[in-house]
């Protein structure tokens, strides 16, 4: 029994989480691998060669993988899944378009969203927004599993000393071609990883009142998030959206401004370990899952957080 892990990377860098899905496949099988499919990315495999319970590396390297497409990396994860018994990636955008299309080839159901490995064929996962729990036990030959990975912590960075085999590509499927990539550079922590998050909702009603979570963000040095209805209504992108069809986040202080609170949006934010919420419905939902509630108008309680901060700023000066 093996697991076989789909890293995720940008040919220079190690992504984040997939640290925490190692240590999730830790807890499946000790003999965990890591299958890492892109173009000149030697100090990726090395970075992740020092991490921690990786004992081996298969790196696939070839200028059709210099950018991610799925369609281009199935083939090659098809190829090298033989003889292990579960195929793992982080349940966030790359995962939820990657491994669907795996099982798929495969023919076995796939096991998404896991936030606990109970044994090596049975997990946990949270459904209908996060308001129950299914436990699931799978008897498929080949497991094809995405890690929620806010829940579990990431694997030591350093200890490893995996080896680093190569490994061969695929043709490149044709019908589908990689055309540009549009990033939004910025000096913020990144919104999935951050120790700190303050989202705005609909209570803001325009997308310039957003500054005032803007000016609070910088002076927390937090990550900005949203509700579902604050980015439909074009207050904010999308890549800001917090909730079951956004980014799960789990810092460890997230301030609601102006969210009511639904469902959707408390299943991606209500395992932070300390919430604040800001609403002038005493009523909102969101106070039901927040450790502080101040029920306030939020353009004038932001303006006297945003003044406080100063003259806190200014004292440890």
């Amino acid at each position: 029994m093996s697991v076989l892990l789909i890293a995720e990377h940008n040919n220079k860098e190690l992504k984040p989480f997939t640290l925490n899905v190692i240590n999730a496949a830790k807890q499946i099988d000790e003999d965990i691998h890591v299958l890492l499919i892109g173009h000149n990315a030697d100090s990726v495999a090395k970075q992740i060669s020092e991490v921690s319970g990786v004992k081996k590396i298969i790196h696939v390297d070839n200028v059709i993988y210099e950018n991610y497409v799925a369609e281009n990396f199935v083939p090659v994860i098809l190829k090298n899944a033989e003889g292990y018994t579960h195929i793992v990636s982080a349940a966030n955008t790359f995962g939820k378009n990657l491994m669907p299309r795996v099982a798929a080839n495969l023919d076995t159901s796939q096991i998404s969203d896991i936030i606990k490995v109970i044994s090596n064929d049975t997990f946990l996962r949270p459904i209908y927004a996060g308001n129950a729990f299914a436990t699931v036990k799978s008897n498929d030959p080949k497991k094809c599993i995405t890690v929620r990975p806010t829940s579990f912590d990431p694997a030591p960075s350093t200890g490893g000393s995996a080896e680093i085999v190569k490994g061969e590509a695929s043709e490149e499927y044709s019908l589908t071609k990689f055309i540009k990539k549009e990033e939004i550079k910025s000096d913020r922590p990144e919104l999935g990883t951050a120790r700190i998050v303050i989202s705005g909702g609909r209570g803001l009603q325009s997308g310039d009142n957003f500054k005032l979570i803007t000016a609070v963000a910088d002076k927390l040095n937090a990550a900005i998030g949203a509700s579902r209805a604050a980015v439909d209504a074009g207050y904010i992108t999308n890549d800001h959206q917090v909730g079951q069809t956004g980014k799960v986040v789990v810092p460890d202080l997230y301030i609601a401004v102006g969210i009511s609170g639904a469902i959707q949006h408390l299943a991606g934010m209500k395992e932070s370990k300390v919430i604040v919420a800001i609403n002038k419905d005493g009523e909102a939902p969101i106070f039901s899952v927040a450790d502080y509630g101040l029920e306030a108008d939020l353009f004038e309680a932001l303006p006297q957080f945003l003044e406080e901060l100063n003259k806190l700023n200014t004292i440890q000066k």
